[in-house]
This record gives C-alpha cells, structure tokens and sequence, in this order.
C-alpha cells in the first residue's frame, strides 16, 4: 500500500484536543478576555468623558451621567440574577446529561465536554457576570458634570450587548442538549466524530520490514491508564535526531501499566527517556483524537444497551447499525492496520500499529450479533448491512463479513424454531421492519 492521503501531524494538535476535553479553559478565556475588555472600556470612557470637559460641553456629559445611572440600575439586577440563572441552566443541564448516558451509554457524556455550545455558553454567562460587577466598580457617586471623572457610557452598553448573546446563546444551547437526549442526533455525531479521525488518519504501508535491527526497548513509567493518543510530530523529530526508528508496542485505546514495554527502538540507541515520556498521553478513558475504533465502540455499546431485557429497544439498535455500516462502508477498500510516519526526508521514524480490517469488523458485529436472535428487526438490518458490505468489499476483504453472515443464519436457526419465522427474520431489510 501507497502512503496516498498521509498527512503530517500537526504538532499542537494533541495539545488542542486535550484542552477540548476540559471544562475550565474556556471559561478561563473569557474571563481574562473580559478583563482586558473592561480595561479598553474604561479607557475610552474616560477619554469621552475628559474629552467633553475639555470642550466644556458640560450638557452633553449630563446627559451621559443621566443615561449611566438609568442603566446602573439594569447592570445592578444583571449582576444579581445572572449566578441564578446559570446556576439553574447547568443544573438542568447535567440532569438531562445524565438521563443521555443512562438511556444510551455513559460514553455520551464527552460529547457534552466537548461541545463548542455548551462551553460558548457557560463562558458568556460567566463573563456577563463578571464584566457587570466590574461595572459596578466603575460607577462615581459624583454626579456633578465640572467634577465627575468617569461615567461608564461604553461599558453600560456593552454590558447590555453580554446580556443578549447571553440570551441567544441561551436558546442555541437548550436546543443542542434536547438533541442530546435523542438517539438519531446522538449516533450521528458519533460517526461524524469517527469520520474526522479518520481523515487526519495518515495511511502507510505495513509491515516491520526495513526497520533495523531492535537496538533497544523503552518501558512505560507513569501512571497506569488508557493510551489515549501520542504526540506523532514529536517522536518523528525525536527519532530524527536520535538516527533510529520508532516502534509504539500498545495500540491506541489499550491500557497500559508501569513496567511494561511502550517503544521498541530500531537502528541506535535508545533516545532520552524523558521527550519519549512528553510525548505520550495516558488518561481514564479513550477517546477520538486518535482512537479508530473508539466510534464503533461506542455505537455498539449504545446498541447492546438498547437489545438488553431492561430496555428492549430494537429500532435503537438499527439506528446504531445504520451509522456502523457506513462507516465500514467507508473504510472497506482504505490501507487499515501498521502505519508508517515518516519525517521530512521521507525515512520512516515511528512505527504504529492500528486496528485491521477483521478487528473492526469483529467490533461492528460480533457481541451485536449474539443478541439479535430474538430481534428479527436487528437481525434483518444486520443481514442487509452485511449485504451491502460484501458488494463493497474487494475479495481479500469479505471473508469477515461471510463468516458474521453465516453465524448470525445459524444463530437464528437455532433460536427460532418455527420455520415461518425464521424465513421472517433473515430477510434482509435495510429498515428492520419497515
């Protein structure tokens, strides 16, 4: 396979993706964005107000400091209530997050970190809060025009202007976490999610030729916990340096403890322990920065949650089925498994080993296909899913895909035992049951 479609890895783009995990760099921003927006402010009130005594155009500032304390009062019940309002917001907010990842998977809950709404949101409403009780600070008792030093004219308004985005945004959020709770909006950002990883997924040939002789291994120091994504860029240029060729053990996704190997290195010596540690990211859970097969993971959770005796919830489990068979649709004829990451020159330096074409197939189908033999919805849709795949796939790839068809017809041989209803649930239907 060619290195067609490679691209090279971004060097902050780790970095960018674990900020988009947090909460708190966001609202971090804004407040500092506030602050320096109130400094500007008062700046140009000032200067107003300096410029217009100048003038002796004393009228006009009177105007000013009557229209400042009409809006004293609006700022005063801004500051007041704006704490309550976000407060009862984000409570609201969290219930309805956590009824998503009881009804769906608990995995859905990234989703709401992740949202550019929700964090625009909770960032605009803090900073509407902030920025009207700096306001306040702002305003004189002085009301005499010849001796009053500052009226927040700018800072009123602009006051007024956090207050509306407040409110439209308010309208935007409520509308994205409603489709929160539903499934179809829910599955479906998954797959896009799955879609974007797969674009920055560079695709090289396999294999572990060329790489030189093993020279030395690097074990794993830190903490235990899920290899969530490594900084690509990083050990590409370190591996430069050090004249050798990188080879990340674990895969994406797996979990890793103290001890055990994490690099193998080929061609030199083993390059300084600490920028191979800097360049490694392990946390509590997967997530999609770099993680192929995390999208399947979760659209197969949420449909095994919703074939469970508790929920019974089939026409769930087709909607998960749909987005499962597109994205192997998608994949089917890509370069899967080993890539290569070269550096500048083109010499390969970082080995990584990825999921293979039958690893994600086995993901998409094999506990999904235990549980559908009661289901003749799920097992119809499966049936056409898998149809639709071996038209797709090239001939090395469909051995999977005959071998999940022909297990899920015994599966339901052998769990139904009228004959009617077998020929019932292995019609394939792309809707299930209509």
């Amino acid at each position: 396979m060619s290195d067609r479609g490679y691209r090279r890895p971004r060097p902050l783009s780790p970095l960018r993706e674990h900020l988009r995990d947090t909460f708190w760099f966001a609202p971090t921003m804004g407040f500092v964005s506030v602050f320096v927006l109130w400094l500007v402010a008062s700046e140009v009130d000032d200067e107003i107000v300096a410029f217009l005594r100048r003038e002796k155009a004393y009228d006009e500032l009177e105007t000013l400091i009557s229209f400042a304390q009409d809006a004293k009062t609006i700022v005063t019940q801004i500051s007041s209530a704006m704490m309550t309002f976000i407060g009862v917001v984000f409570s609201i907010s969290l219930v309805a997050v956590q009824m998503a990842s009881g009804q769906l998977t608990p995995r859905v809950v990234r989703i709401f970190v992740r949202s550019r709404i929700s964090k625009a949101t909770l960032t605009v409403f803090l900073a509407t809060f902030l920025f009207s009780l700096l306001v306040l600070a702002s305003y004189e008792s002085e009301t005499d025009p010849r001796r009053v030093v500052s009226v927040p004219l700018l800072q009123s308004l602009l006051t007024l202007v956090l207050v509306g985005l407040s409110l439209l945004l308010f309208v935007v959020y409520v509308s994205s976490t409603l489709r929160l709770m539903q499934v179809g909006p829910v599955v479906d950002r998954i797959a896009r999610d799955s879609f974007r990883v797969l674009g920055r997924m560079p695709r090289g040939p396999g294999g572990s030729e060329g790489l030189g002789a093993r020279t030395g291994q690097v074990m794993y120091e830190g903490r235990a916990g899920v290899l969530r994504d490594v900084n690509t860029a990083r050990l590409v240029r370190v591996a430069r340096r050090q004249g050798v060729v990188l080879r990340l053990i674990p895969r994406i996704g797996d979990f890793v403890v103290p001890g055990t190997p994490m690099f193998a290195v080929h061609g030199g010596a083993v390059p300084p322990r600490h920028r191979l540690r800097s360049a490694v990211s392990v946390s509590v859970e997967r997530t999609l920065h770099q993680d192929l097969a995390f999208g399947l993971r979760q659209l197969t959770d949420i449909a095994l949650r919703a074939l469970s005796t508790s929920v019974n919830d089939p026409t769930t489990a087709v909607q998960c089925l749909d987005r499962i068979v597109q994205f192997l649709a998608v994949v089917v004829r890509l370069p899967l498994g080993t890539v290569h990451h070269r550096d500048r020159a083109g010499r390969v330096r970082l080995v990584q080993v990825g999921p293979e074409w039958e690893d994600l197939v086995d993901l998409a189908f094999e506990e999904i296909r235990w549980c559908v033999a009661g289901s003749p919805q799920v097992s119809r849709r499966l049936l056409a899913g898998l149809d639709d795949l071996l038209l797709l796939a090239p001939e090395e790839r469909k051995q999977p895909l005959v071998r999940h068809r022909a297990l899920l017809v015994e599966a339901v041989e052998r769990s139904v035992p009228v004959a009617a209803d077998r020929e019932f649930a292995l019609l394939p239907d792309r809707q299930g049951i209509g």
